[in-house]
């Protein structure tokens, strides 16, 4: 094995993936919503950097080729389970998440039954926008956890009618309600317009996977 920059990269990416869900074990939120959106965030700009090093550099290895979708898988799926794990379990979220993780079972066991000519399960163009998607759309929604837990910080104690009225600015918003419910609004509404998306783009992408491991299933006659 050899041990290059890009895999170095890869590896910290995999690390990171399991990272995202111990940020909510030991640090309290908001805290937690910001550790993890951070790492998410540094681990996913490295998905990019390690693939285009590995390219320019010429350091295309067999271990940096097993590990990429690994990582890639990893992440994904574990920040799946934790944003929906801390949801109110919305079936606008909870569905798409579940095409998602879907998918991803369906395809490795796809790959580990095809074995040596897993080779016709390349990753495609439109796979890598897939998995680009899914990675920005699971940051938003991150984002929409700061917002929310922000804004309830600063709403702690308040009159449900205090709230109403500075909501609809006839109280000065002294701790700023209104930016921070537009914050958590918006992020929630984008995060999950993209993570349909990213849903989207899976089961395209799961049934192209499909058909092309068909001729390799058909039984011998």
């Amino acid at each position: 094995m050899r041990w290059t920059l890009p895999n170095i990269l890869t590896v910290l990416r995999l690390l990171a993936a399991p990272g995202v869900a111990v940020m909510f074990l030991y640090f309290h939120r908001p805290f937690a919503d910001w550790c993890a959106l951070l790492l998410f965030i540094a681990a996913a700009v490295t998905d990019w950097f390690d693939g285009y090093l590995a390219r320019s550099w010429k350091q295309e290895t067999k271990l940096g080729a097993m590990l990429d979708p690994i990582a890639d898988k990893a992440m994904v799926v574990i920040a799946l389970m934790v944003i929906v794990g801390y949801s109110s379990m919305s079936p606008w979220l909870v569905l798409p998440a579940t095409f998602i993780l879907f998918r991803e079972v369906f395809v490795s066991g796809l790959r580990e039954y095809l074995g040596d000519t897993a080779g016709t399960l390349k990753v495609t163009p439109l796979a890598k926008w897939k998995t680009t998607t899914q990675m920005i759309a699971i940051s938003v929604l991150f984002a929409q956890g700061v917002f929310e837990h922000y804004l309830g910080m600063s709403a702690w104690g308040m009159d449900q009618a205090l709230f109403e009225q500075i909501m609809a600015g006839q109280v000065e918003d002294l701790q700023g309600l209104r930016w921070k419910h537009a914050g958590m609004v918006w992020s929630g509404h984008i995060g999950l317009t993209l993570l349909w998306v990213a849903a989207a783009l899976t089961l395209v992408t799961g049934w192209d996977y499909l058909q092309k491991a068909v001729p390799h299933l058909r039984e011998e006659r």
